[in-house]
């Protein structure tokens, strides 16, 4: 069987800011949150594909779909794979699993 190989670049604490959720309406915002952290990290670390934790899913909902955070801060793993770049974004606060 081959192997894949995975390798794990620097991790990077980031601030995401999440305004433009406010200017969709108001049961949108949170899905538009989470979209604007992937959009976000896609552009500025080049990756692929964008895998975001649990735990920051939460904090983003954590105060119903109608008002999400202004700002999150959070901690972007890279993984290079074959051919593909990974991100991992998880709140900057957890320790990487």
């Amino acid at each position: 069987m081959a192997t894949k190989e995975k390798e794990e670049k620097s991790v990077s604490v980031v601030v995401i800011p999440l305004r433009k959720a406010y200017y969709v309406p108001r049961p949108k915002r949170a899905n538009k949150a989470v979209k604007l952290v992937r959009e976000y990290v896609q552009r500025h670390f080049k990756v692929d594909e964008v895998k975001i934790s649990n735990d920051l899913n939460e904090f983003i909902w954590s105060r119903n779909r109608e008002k999400p955070p202004r700002r999150v801060k959070v901690s972007v793993r890279i993984i290079e794979e074959e051919e593909s770049k990974i991100a991992i974004v998880s709140l900057a606060g957890e320790t990487p699993s």
